[in-house]
């Protein structure tokens, strides 16, 4: 045998022997991985079904898994499977494979996974899009099945500028869920599509409202399928806010007039998108990839790999949710990509709030904004910049509030401006400056310039706030006074201002948010907080009934001269670049602080025209005494808010003479 001859050979043997070689597009995997590093990765975003009527691939990364079986159902619950059958493995990237012959629209199906000789639970496919009741299994569907009649022309409304967004935060239950509402399809996603709705006084609600509030963009708490409502039992009433995420890539049913048929469920989702595209606002879905309400799906079927843990074994918790999602694996990370290319794509999404957000990495974030960006360049990005606990995460690669400059096209929300304007979040009577504490000039102040750097503002390391200039730019801030979490704001100003006057909260609510629509961050409302929304004190209300938590639309006509005030302070905003510069050097050149030696008076001049304005010159004060105050003007000047009133065209003007800053309120004058 000659020596060519017997290389050959022993290269065959050799080949033979390898394990890789020997598993490779098996039924079965023998090869066991001792370190989630070394597991092989997957990039392509085929992963879980591709459908055609011709056939389904179903694809599922697992590598250290021994075997993998699909079920096959008729129905999303109930009943016995009607077809089990074995994925293949294909070595080199960990990917178990195959290929369904024929028509499986409308088909559901559960994976199950065989590890250590023990095979898991039946689960559904993470990253199953379309699933039955309850979330349990996934469904196999055609994607055009699902589409509204006028999906094709869906247009999404035109954003000239990231610095003209206002963001509205609501929840699809209880924004209709009250007979006010006069909304036919009550605490639905369709609920969100309906015109002409009134309340007992016969002033809009819904969809109509949004419209005449004057917003550009709706955020909805998550609408993902979660898992702490029971979709099988929707009469016995339950109450939930939904950051208890189970199947991220499907659509939640309690939110559809028919949660067993999983295609209905997508359809009135796309619907409510395409009526508020319609309605000229843009949608943002609140997505919570930083824990999962369960480990049961990920764990299951790829035990260990999508969470973290500490170094001694314990599973970390930075969520305060019972486990921490790793962003910062490769194969996590690319799940957190594909699912919200997914969205954008499929459901032409506009937006997302992530929850927690520094529980994820920067370079993670990085990606998802330059990936996201790529298919929709006006995309907006926003997330909570800080953590419930500590993670084994290096502090300086969580996407912090304070790394905001490290975040591309990515905005943190301003516990500065929150706490400054209303008092502290975690001490309930803690006043804030709207309610007369002394203390917080400085913060208001920084919350004005959107935590940019300003020559005029004073750093203080030894603050909890306004340390330091974290933010290179106005649009990388959210400014805002409350939100889901904790009290509203009324309940919140009336709770730490026991002795209050009805007439005084209202002046310090107006107050609140007048700094917070005329500061330089993007604005964000509370759904409600222009109707002067109570939640009757309870503060974490995640789970509570509708009595707390709904919207009564009759508000709007008890507090009708309220509602009026944030609608004309929408619309000073948006008819006023001034208000809404784009850079940080913009502002250093076009916003001047008066000087006012008043702990409890902020003032501040918007001059020359800033960033384009139609006004020359715009003098702003922020007075939070229980006191008037008076100020000595030179040269004529308008008046476009006097605390009480937004005047949009015209207002008094005054010259040479003193004007009075009523307690608790904004004066807003301009020179043209």
């Amino acid at each position: 045998m000659n020596t060519l001859f017997k290389n050959i050979i022993l290269s065959i043997g050799l080949l033979l022997m390898m394990p890789w070689a020997k598993a490779q597009n098996s039924k079965t995997n023998t090869i066991k991985y001792t370190s989630f590093d070394t597991y092989p990765v997957y990039l392509k975003e085929d992963l879980g079904v591709t459908y055609s009527p011709q056939k389904t691939i179903l694809k599922l990364w697992s590598p250290n898994a021994e075997e993998v079986l699909v079920h096959l159902y008729a129905k999303g619950n109930g009943g016995n499977a009607i077809a089990t059958k074995n994925l293949t493995y294909e070595t080199k990237t960990g990917v178990w494979v195959i290929e369904l012959k024929g028509d499986l629209h409308n088909t559901y199906y559960t994976l199950q996974a065989k590890h250590e000789g023990k095979w898991s639970k039946e689960m559904p496919d993470p990253y199953a899009r379309g699933v039955g009741v309850n979330g349990n299994r996934g469904l196999i569907f055609n994607p055009k099945s699902s589409n509204p009649t006028d999906w094709k022309k869906d247009k999404q409304p035109e954003l000239k500028s990231v610095a003209d967004i206002v963001l509205y935060e609501a929840h699809v239950r209880d924004f209709s869920i009250d007979a006010s509402s006069g909304i036919k399809n009550k605490g639905k996603f369709l609920g969100l599509t309906e015109t002409n709705t009134k309340n007992s006084y016969g002033e809009s609600t819904g969809l109509d409202h949004l419209k005449e509030l004057g917003i550009t963009h709706l955020h909805l708490l998550p609408v993902f399928d979660y898992k702490s409502i029971d979709e099988a039992n929707l009469d016995k009433p339950q109450y939930n806010w939904g950051y208890d995420p189970q199947n991220y890539n499907a659509i939640e049913g309690s939110y559809a007039t028919n949660p067993f048929d999983g295609l209905v469920r997508m359809k009135e989702y796309k619907e409510m998108v395409l009526a508020l595209h319609q309605a000229n606002i843009r949608l943002v879905m609140d997505v919570v990839y930083n824990h999962t309400s369960s480990t049961d799906i990920f764990d299951q079927l790829v035990p260990g790999y999508y969470y973290r843990n500490w170094t001694d074994g314990k599973r970390s918790d930075a969520s305060a949710c019972g486990n921490e999602f790793a962003s910062d694996r490769i194969m996590a990370r690319q799940f957190m990509l594909s699912s919200l290319k997914y969205w954008v794509k499929e459901y032409h999404v506009d937006g997302f709030r992530f929850d927690l957000m520094a529980i994820h990495d920067i370079e993670t974030m990085n990606l998802i904004s330059k990936e996201l960006k790529k298919i929709d360049p006006t995309i907006f990005l926003y997330g909570e910049g800080w953590t419930a606990g500590d993670s084994p995460l290096p502090l300086e690669k969580r996407a912090l509030k304070n790394h905001v400059k490290q975040l591309n096209d990515i905005a943190v929300f301003s516990d500065d401006i929150r706490d400054g304007v209303k008092g502290h979040w975690s001490n309930v009577e803690d006043k804030g400056f709207v309610s007369g504490n002394k203390n917080l000039k400085e913060i208001v102040e920084f919350g004005v310039v959107a935590s940019t750097n300003h020559p005029q503002i004073k750093y203080d390391k030894n603050r909890s706030y306004a340390q330091f200039p974290y933010a290179d730019n106005p649009t990388k801030v959210i400014g805002y006074v409350s939100c889901h979490d904790n009290n509203t704001l009324y309940d919140k100003l009336k709770i730490a201002n026991p002795t209050g006057s009805e007439k005084e909260l209202v002046a310090m609510d107006k107050l609140a948010n007048t700094i917070v629509l005329t500061s330089q961050s993007i604005p964000f409302l509370h759904m409600g907080v222009e109707m002067k929304r109570t939640k009757k004190g309870v503060e974490n209300s995640f789970n509570s009934p509708d009595s707390i938590n709904k919207i009564d639309w009759n508000w709007k006509h008890e507090n009708k001269e309220l509602y009026h005030y944030y609608k004309n302070l929408v619309a000073l905003r948006k008819a006023h670049p001034a208000f809404k510069m784009t850079t940080e050097k913009m502002i250093q050149q076009h916003l001047d602080f008066v000087s006012t030696n008043d702990p409890l008076l902020v003032g501040y001049t918007l001059k020359n025209y800033a960033n384009g304005d139609a006004w020359k010159n715009i003098r702003v004060y922020y007075n939070g005494d229980a006191i008037a105050k008076t100020i000595t003007f030179e040269g004529t000047w308008t008046i476009a808010c006097n605390g009480e009133i937004i005047a949009l065209n015209s207002g008094e003007k005054t010259q040479n003479q003193i004007v009075t800053i009523p307690s608790h309120s904004t004066m807003i004058l301009y020179q043209e």
